[in-house]
This record gives structure tokens, sequence and C-alpha cells, in this order.
């Protein structure tokens, strides 16, 4: 019966081939959730939009790493901004990357 199994799930295995391009997307992914400075400013994004400034305040960082670490988040299209005369005002693009950042939080904090 346990031989059986194994088939199926090979068999499942063999219908779920990941193409390239999603493969990178995913691996991307889970490097921009890799950095703990993004995983700050992604958590912060989850409840509002804030500007650079209010981030890098927020934070304790300085504008320059928030800028730069918004550009890598904006390029995977996990942040989106809009402006207000000359400010960025920066939110999350992704709900199904602020509920995985979501579970992650929640799964640490229960270990």
């Amino acid at each position: 019966m346990n031989e059986d199994l194994n088939k199926d799930e090979l068999e499942m295995n063999k219908d779920q081939h990941i193409d390239e391009e999603t493969l990178f997307v995913v691996s991307q992914t889970f490097k921009a959730l890799s950095d703990p400075t993004r995983i700050r400013i992604l958590n912060l994004l989850c409840s509002d939009e804030h500007s650079v400034n209010h981030i890098a305040e927020i934070l304790n960082l300085s504008q320059s790493s928030v800028s730069h670490q918004l550009r890598f988040l904006k390029n995977l299209r996990l942040v989106k901004f809009r402006r207000e005369g000359t400010t960025l005002y920066y939110s999350h693009d992704d709900n199904h990357i602020m509920n995985l950042l979501k579970q992650a939080i929640e799964h640490a904090s229960h270990v």
C-alpha cells in the first residue's frame, strides 16, 4: 500500500512541474523575504502607506538604505508607490506575499 501511495505522489509531482520563469520569481520572492530590513519594511507597509522619510524614521534606518530596499521590492512588484507633490508614498502591492509574511511572523512567534 505504501508503494502505491509513493507512486501516486510521484505522478502528482510530475504534473506540478514549475516552469523556469515561475521558479525564478519564487526564488526572488524568497530572497526578498530573507532580508531583515526588507521584512521590517514590508511589515510596516502591511498596515498603511508611508513615505521613505517616515519609514526611515520609524525603523531607525537611513533614507538611502530604505530607498535601496524599496527599489528592490518595487522591482519584484511587492510594493508600489504614489506621488503626492515631491513625496512618494509606498504601500504593499501583493496580498499573497503579505499573507505569507504574516504567517511566517506568526509561526516564528509561536516557536
